[in-house]
């Protein structure tokens, strides 16, 4: 259950920032200015820009999964200042969560889960992700679509939730 809540859906969720970020280089494009305006953008002085907020979704989606299954997440130096450069990340992020199987996950729901700012305090898994996993990469995701939306990208929600799987 762990697995279904975060791998496949981080993977959806990190394909959709990309397709949203092309549609803020295409309106950078057509309106004849640099891209890195909206990526250096931001919505409030004191918040993170754009590019912080797809740094911190690749970060949380790909150290859940780590943390959960216990393989090495990728490490990513945050110096990145290009699209390209974001843009590779998030493909590497995509590429990682994809060697990650549900058969990883065994024993996940009981693991302490904890990380340097939590002073020596941890969470179980499933805590870890219902808890901080899931809301944090919807809040930084959402923060990315938010500021490009700011920024008059035309985007809207079903750029931000993506393909559903519908049935008939």
């Amino acid at each position: 259950m762990l697995f279904d809540m975060t791998v496949p859906q981080f993977i959806k969720m990190l394909h959709n920032l990309d397709l949203i970020l092309d549609k803020g280089a295409q309106l950078a494009t057509e309106k004849k200015f640099e891209v890195e305006v909206l990526l250096n953008s931001r919505l409030t002085p004191n918040q993170f820009n754009l590019i912080k907020q797809v740094q911190i979704a690749c970060d949380t989606a790909k150290l859940c999964a780590a943390r959960l299954s216990g393989k090495e997440a990728p490490v990513h130096n945050d110096s990145e200042k290009t699209l390209p450069e974001l843009k590779n990340r998030i493909a590497e992020t995509i590429a990682f969560l994809k060697t990650v199987s549900a058969a990883d996950f065994k024993d996940a729901e009981t693991k302490h889960i904890s990380q340097p700012r939590w002073e020596g305090k941890y969470l179980t898994g499933v805590e870890y992700v219902i808890h901080h996993a899931v809301p944090n990469i919807y809040f930084h995701v959402t923060t990315a679509y938010s500021i490009l939306r700011h920024n008059g990208v035309e985007i809207g929600k079903k750029d931000y939730l993506g393909e559903l799987p519908f049935k008939k």
